[in-house]
């Protein structure tokens, strides 16, 4: 399958504090090396060939050799999904893997989500999560999203609310999904139904969640290899134990 990438690295990542004074929060280093070249590498050992950023703050710190880029110039009030809408063109054309900057992650997870059964919407999640937050955060449940899928199925019908109880959480969404042009257009007839003011704060899980509840197929893959996010300095201390493998 002709597979392109999209790293979503417009934003600045104020939860790093000085960390991100000078430079995106992509290139932050983890074990000597910026996150952004931890997720190139991934995308490019499964197989990925044409990759793409979409840029925001200090955009031109993001000029790579090879790597195609698209600007979110509205980067400062704008969220996560119309940052993705800046590459529609890629969108709209094949298929692509859609990856936050601010993880890192296996190429073994990169090639589960391109060998996926079609489905308009694939998503990559941690079944093991709860040690990965139990580590982050006093109270898990505090940063926790719901994750749920349909009985002897991977497909998912529930995303991104506030949960009670870990039992309302089968896995946590990592920031790394796969598209579909079809997908694609079944999220931006979605956006379109929205405010302009409301469209702009969209977050990935709620915009997903509201597909799943107009009949959109949202399917998922399970991670087992090696991943984090770093949302924070302390995220940076936790992860710094040893470095991500690059397989």
């Amino acid at each position: 399958m002709n597979m392109k990438a999209i790293i979503l690295a417009a934003g600045r990542g104020s939860r790093m504090r000085k960390l991100t004074e000078e430079s995106p929060k992509c290139l932050v280093e983890l074990h000597g090396k910026p996150l952004l070249h931890w997720q190139l590498a991934a995308l490019r050992t499964a197989g990925i060939g044409e990759i793409a950023l979409v840029t925001g703050y200090r955009s031109e710190l993001l000029s790579l050799p090879g790597i195609r880029t698209f600007h979110n110039s509205r980067w400062a009030e704008t969220n996560m999904v119309s940052s993705l809408a800046c590459a529609e063109d890629w969108l709209k054309e094949a298929p692509c893997i859609v990856s936050y900057s601010d993880i890192f992650y296996t190429a073994e997870t990169v090639s589960a989500l391109i060998a996926a059964p079609d489905a308009a919407l694939t998503i990559s999640y941690d079944p093991n999560w709860l040690a990965h937050w139990q580590a982050r955060f006093d109270n898990p449940l505090d940063d926790a999203e719901t994750f749920r899928l349909a009985v002897d199925s991977q497909q998912v019908i529930e995303i991104g609310g506030k949960p009670k109880s870990v039992l309302e959480i089968e896995g946590q969404y990592m920031g790394l999904l796969r598209f579909t042009p079809t997908g694609w257009q079944a999220m931006q007839t979605i956006r379109e139904t929205i405010p302009v003011d409301q469209r702009d704060r969209m977050h990935m899980t709620g915009t997903l969640q509201r597909l799943i509840n107009a009949g959109v197929k949202v399917t998922s893959v399970p991670c087992h290899g090696e991943w984090g996010e770093i949302d924070s300095p302390d995220d940076l201390r936790i992860y710094a134990g040893s470095p991500p493998s690059e397989q």
